[in-house]
């Protein structure tokens, strides 16, 4: 299991920096789908998602019997398979244009992610209860963090951009 967790922090990296190149202008044109973003507050919050991301691994790894890591670990891993999903491959297939994040979230945080999940279900090490409360939770909460972080990034950022 242990291999598979570094897999997961590698596949979100990846993900991450691949939104974190192209999401911010992307964004910028109209869309249902995506608010404009800055380079500025996206990337704050792209940074604080992954390191949220690796602490969940790192503490499932470090304390594999704890509940509380468990379900918050598998609470990501369900988040980021739903990421792929919605709003990646939904948003591109609407606007008949690329979605960034689409190439990661679909050739790396689905299989990964849903090899974690099988192999989890397999060691008798979750339920589907765990699963579905654990996604939920964690993927509301992701989604309710995010305006917030673009806030802030807006605010405090100290990088530089050049377009």
């Amino acid at each position: 299991m242990d291999y598979l967790v570094i897999f997961f922090c590698f596949a979100i990296t990846l993900h991450n920096i691949e939104e974190a190149i192209w999401l911010p202008k992307w964004s910028q044109q109209a869309s249902k789908f995506q608010k404009s973003v800055t380079p500025s507050e996206f990337h704050f919050a792209v940074i604080v998602i992954t390191t949220l991301a690796y602490l969940s691994a790192f503490s499932y790894l470090l304390i594999p019997e704890s509940d509380f890591a468990k379900w918050i670990f598998i609470g990501f891993v369900g988040s980021m398979i739903f990421n792929a999903i919605f709003p990646h491959l939904i948003a591109t297939v609407l606007m008949k244009r690329y979605a960034p994040g689409l190439f990661t979230g679909v050739l790396l945080n689905i299989p990964i992610n849903s090899l974690i999940i099988y192999q989890m279900f397999e060691g008798d090490l979750i339920l589907w209860k765990e699963l579905i409360i654990s996604t939920l939770v964690i993927g509301i909460s992701l989604l309710a963090l995010i305006p917030l972080l673009f806030k802030i990034g807006g605010k405090i950022s100290p990088f530089t951009y050049i377009d």
